[in-house]
């Protein structure tokens, strides 16, 4: 997935949901809805979520040093794992802890009853085309996979972040509709509470999937199967490489991999030969998969097949 897709739909979400923040804030003043007030928070905390997946990016760029020689790409790994952390707390939980405060103190919605419900759908299209651009993006690189296997196996955690976001705030607005709708149908404040609740509990979730998901690419996740194939057919197409005796992938970050590779060499070949091979080997690996940027290639003596004539005698 290209860093340009991610960057892309972050802003379109940045966009929406500052709008957005603003519009809830100003319906939950007039109306004092607790639902209105969740959804509030809900959406300065995706704003805040995607300026630190913007940050992220921007750090990630940042050339290698000696200190940290490998680069710092997994900084996009960090701040979207703290984008987990703000999405759990500061919308989550205050939303479970406004529905307990609102069930404890019902009231219903005495004045301006439009106003939630015309925020909350204009609310609803503006989400609507934020999750639609992240779609969109998402799909370039998505191929034949599901949503769900896109979200556990991306390497690149911004669009992931952002469906996720999307979804939920969504999922959300309906619940938030919901309790509202009642609420003024009824005059009983705990429906308000009980959409409220919903909302917090959805983004306890979501904050949960998204912290385990990041936290996977934070201990350092090897190449997919599909590229570990590439690798493979790209290390055995040339000369002077009998087998491949063991491998290894890791991502430094979502465009850059590092490939690890002992190689079996004739032991007829001259030293010469077997760094030429290796060179050849570099390029060929670089051609199949070019985010591969770092690679180490070990060549040995393949003793296994050189001891089985011995072992048959």
């Amino acid at each position: 997935m290209s860093a340009e897709g991610g960057t892309k739909a972050i802003l379109a979400a940045l966009s929406a949901n500052l709008g957005i923040a603003i519009t809830k804030f100003g319906a939950y003043l007039l109306t004092s809805s607790s639902s209105m007030l969740a959804e509030s928070i809900h959406s300065v905390a995706d704003s805040g979520n995607q300026l630190l997946l913007l940050i992220g990016g921007k750090r990630a760029r940042r050339a290698a040093t000696p200190e940290h020689p490998f680069g710092y790409g997994r900084e996009r790994y960090i701040y979207a794992f703290i984008v987990s952390i703000v999405l759990f707390s500061l919308g989550g939980l205050f939303a479970l802890y406004e529905a307990y405060h609102k069930w404890q103190d019902p009231h219903g919605i005495d004045k301006w009853h439009w106003v939630p419900v015309a925020v909350l759908l204009v609310a609803i299209s503006l989400e609507g085309y934020s999750f639609r651009t992240a779609i969109k993006e998402s799909n370039h690189t998505r191929g034949g996979t599901s949503w769900v296997d896109f979200v556990r196996r991306a390497k690149a955690p911004e669009l992931p972040v952002v469906l996720l976001e999307d979804f939920g705030a969504l999922i959300g607005l309906v619940f938030a509709l919901f309790g509202v709708g009642l609420t003024l149908a009824t005059g009983d404040g705990r429906w308000d509470a009980a959409g409220t609740a919903a909302i917090g509990l959805l983004l306890v979730g979501i904050a949960i999937v998204l912290a385990i998901e990041t936290k996977s690419l934070l201990l350092g996740e090897g190449a997919n199967p599909e590229a570990v194939r590439q690798i493979e057919r790209a290390v055995l197409a040339g000369e002077g490489v009998e087998r491949i005796i063991h491998m290894k992938t890791l991502h430094l970050g979502p465009e850059e991999l590092l490939v690890a590779v002992k190689i079996a060499v004739p032991r007829s070949e001259t030293a010469a030969e077997v760094a030429r091979h290796i060179d050849e080997t570099e390029a060929r690996i670089r051609e199949a998969v070019p985010i591969a940027r770092v690679i180490y290639i070990e060549p040995d003596i393949d003793r296994a097949s050189a001891a089985t004539p011995a072992t048959a005698g």
